[in-house]
C-alpha cells in the first residue's frame, strides 16, 4: 500500500498535477499496489493517531521534509530515523539519515549515528536484497538501545539513558552487537 500525500484540495496547479501523475504512474506500471490519497494537513494528524495504518509514503521533498520532523518528534528523535531515496528504474539509490546530515554539528562527536546505521540496513534490504543482513543490523541497534546507550539528543529529549555516549562511542556500541548469522 503506498500512500501518496498532497494538497490538491487547495494547490490547484501543483497539487492536482502530482495527484494526476501518480494516479498515471500508478496504474500503467503498479496497478497491483494498492494506492491511496491523503492530504497534507490530514496526514499530519494520522501520523500521530494512527501512525502503523502508513507503509510507505509518496510525496514532494517539502512536505516529506515536514512530516519527517514530524516522525522524528514520534520517535524521539530525529537522530533515529533511516531514509531512502529509491530510483526504481534502475534500481540504485541514496542512503541517508532523516535528518539530513547536520551540519552545524560536524566533528562534534555529538550527532546520533543510529539513522545513518538503519539507511545502511535499508540498503541490504532494498539494493542488495539481503535482508538477513538487514536485520542483524536492526537487531544491533536494537540490543544497543536495549543496554542503555544512548546519545546526547535522546538524554535531551525524557530519555534516562544509562550512558551518554558520542557518535563513535555509539556506533561501536552498534558494531559489537551485529551478529550475521
Amino acid at each position: 500500500k503506498v500512500t501518496s500525500i498532497d494538497k490538491a484540495n487547495v494547490l490547484g496547479a501543483t497539487g492536482t498535477y502530482w495527484r494526476e501523475v501518480v494516479n498515471d504512474i500508478h496504474w500503467l506500471e503498479y496497478p497491483d499496489v494498492e494506492l491511496e490519497h491523503v492530504y497534507v494537513d490530514a496526514f499530519n494528524a494520522f501520523l500521530f493517531t494512527r501512525p502503523t495504518q502508513y507503509r510507505v509514503i509518496l510525496t514532494s521533498n517539502a512536505y516529506g521534509d515536514i512530516l519527517s520532523d514530524g516522525a522524528a518528534g514520534l520517535a524521539g528523535s530525529v537522530g533515529l530515523l533511516p531514509s531512502v531515496s529509491l530510483n526504481l528504474s534502475d534500481g540504485y539509490g541514496l542512503y541517508e539519515p532523516g535528518g539530513g546530515t547536520a551540519p552545524d554539528i560536524a566533528g562534534k562527536g555529538i550527532a546520533n549515528p543510529i539513522g545513518m546505521i538503519l539507511s545502511v540496513a535499508l540498503l541490504f534490504r532494498c539494493t542488495l536484497k539481503d535482508e538477513a543482513t538487514a536485520q542483524a543490523i536492526e537487531r544491533g541497534v536494537e540490543q544497543a538501545l536495549r543496554e542503555g546507550y544512548r546519545t546526547a539528543d535522546l538524554a535531551q529529549n525524557g530519555g534516562k539513558p544509562h550512558r551518554i555516549e558520542s557518535t563513535l562511542d555509539m556506533t561501536n556500541a552498534i558494531l559489537n552487537r551485529i551478529e550475521i548469522k
